[in-house]
């Protein structure tokens, strides 16, 4: 599906989307903990759906309200279900990763499977870490589908946290909701007998750490078993004495999403003068930092009382690490291409195994638009300041490079054409209506016109 995007000038008031990291994480929350959760400001993307989607398969109720979700569980695993289960991941790789050591508690089988890009996507991790911790898997030589069955067993192990946080948000949430340690494996050789109430999981150069802060955060906010974080290179379990969240009903509101707000945020820097609501200055939501490049790029920003204003101003070349939040590459990209001079951003190696590549991706797309990027190793460098041209792009599936094209165009000479600019539905399925609430010349496929 085509979305054509003209030359537009931008003005007015917008509301950031929810948070697909913040909902999806009370989702899987809501299932491990017993009694009656209330989400406010619930989001509405396709990996939100996926999320409720899961829970609701795996035996909770899920309720829509006037603006909020009512979902009861009485825990998991749940002792009724019948096995074989299957789960549908979608294209979420937060869901995959986290909700197949959640499900890896139950001792039923279960399949985990998902779609499009998700099925080529590497899943050693669970290979290798999972048996340590007594669960059966099988798995497609390491892509899906993958299929479990425990009971996992919490138990010391040593994890890679260079490829993505959450795995380890997977096994956190898991270690939280899973009973006090059993006698160990014979031969696993995980914890003495004598230590059996204290449990760690050490981790190698963490990746993205203000994800693992919002996880969390959200356990905390549920009443959940919060391990003690040694800088992020070990999470410490105490299971003694027995665990038992008094809390039987919850509340979460989900926070404003800064990754779909980066977008909105640099759109006003290029086009128009904008007030994006709905942020949290105080979020641990590794993509804050938006504001911190918007800054070195000299960007017009300013905070008020109700909003974050961007307008157009002298834009010029910054230089940034995206390592901890490789979702800003997109928009960082597009806000780039209109600073004068050389713009460098680290973090390139993050960007591999996206639902697309990314970096290969947008420096295929940007060149037809007259940008040029070079690629250095973990180094990106885009030369910015000219022109940029209006020409037919493709999203390659991906919501972030359809929403990065389209920022992009804003700008451009003339008219871009997206191909497959629907990919915005996995993320941001308001994307292109809210740019049309704030002035963009955007024209809509007719069946979204009324939506």
């Amino acid at each position: 599906m085509k979305v054509t995007i003209h030359p537009s000038h931008l003005k007015g008031i917008i509301r950031a989307p929810a948070s697909k990291s913040s909902m999806q994480r009370a989702c899987a929350a809501a299932l491990l903990t017993k009694g009656t959760t209330t989400i406010f400001n619930p989001g509405h993307s396709n990996d939100d759906s996926v999320a409720l989607t899961i829970i609701r398969t795996l035996g909770v109720s899920v309720d829509t309200g006037n603006e909020e979700l009512i979902i009861g569980s009485s825990g998991f695993p749940l002792t009724t279900h019948h096995s074989p289960l299957t789960i549908d991941c979608g294209e979420s790789g937060l869901s995959i990763r986290m909700f197949t050591p959640i499900v890896a508690l139950s001792d039923k089988e279960i399949t985990i499977n998902g779609s499009g890009s998700l099925v080529t996507r590497p899943m050693d991790f669970f290979d290798e870490v999972l048996p340590q911790l007594g669960v059966k898997i099988k798995s497609n030589d390491g892509k899906l589908p993958i299929i479990v069955q425990g009971p996992l067993v919490p138990a010391n192990i040593e994890v890679d946290g260079s490829l993505s946080s959450q795995f380890l948000t997977g096994l956190l949430m898991a270690y939280s909701a899973a009973t006090s340690p059993q006698t160990p494996f014979q031969g696993r050789g995980a914890f003495e007998a004598s230590n059996w109430s204290t449990v760690s999981i050490k981790v190698r150069d963490l990746k993205s750490k203000p994800y693992i802060d919002l996880t969390l955060d959200v356990m905390k906010q549920f009443g959940m078993r919060v391990p003690e974080n040694r800088n992020y290179k070990e999470f410490i379990f105490h299971y003694e004495p027995i665990h038992d969240s008094r809390l039987t009903t919850h509340e979460y509101t989900v926070e404003g999403d800064w990754s779909g707000g980066a977008f909105l945020l640099v759109a006003g820097a290029i086009a128009g003068s904008i007030t994006v609501r709905g942020l949290n200055m105080s979020s641990t939501q590794a993509d804050r930092r938006i504001m911190d490049a918007m800054m070195s790029a000299n960007a017009s920003i300013a905070m008020e009382a109700k909003g974050i204003q961007s307008h157009p101003g002298g834009l010029r070349g910054f230089e940034f690490d995206a390592t901890d939040c490789p979702d800003l590459f997109p928009p960082l990209v597009a806000l780039a291409a209109y600073c004068k001079g050389q713009t460098k951003i680290k973090g390139v190696r993050r960007l591999t195994y996206k639902e697309s590549n990314r970096a290969v991706t947008l420096q295929d797309e940007f060149d037809l638009m007259g940008v040029r990027i070079d690629l250095d190793d973990d180094l990106m460098i885009i030369h910015g300041g000219g022109i940029v041209k209006g020409a037919d792009l493709h999203s390659h599936h991906d919501h972030r490079i359809a929403m990065a094209c389209a920022v992009a165009a804003l700008g451009a000479n003339s008219e871009t054409v997206i191909d497959e600019a629907m990919a915005v539905n996995k993320s941001y399925p308001d994307f292109y209506s809210d740019l049309k609430s704030l002035g963009a010349n955007v024209s809509l496929p007719f069946d979204m016109i009324n939506l």
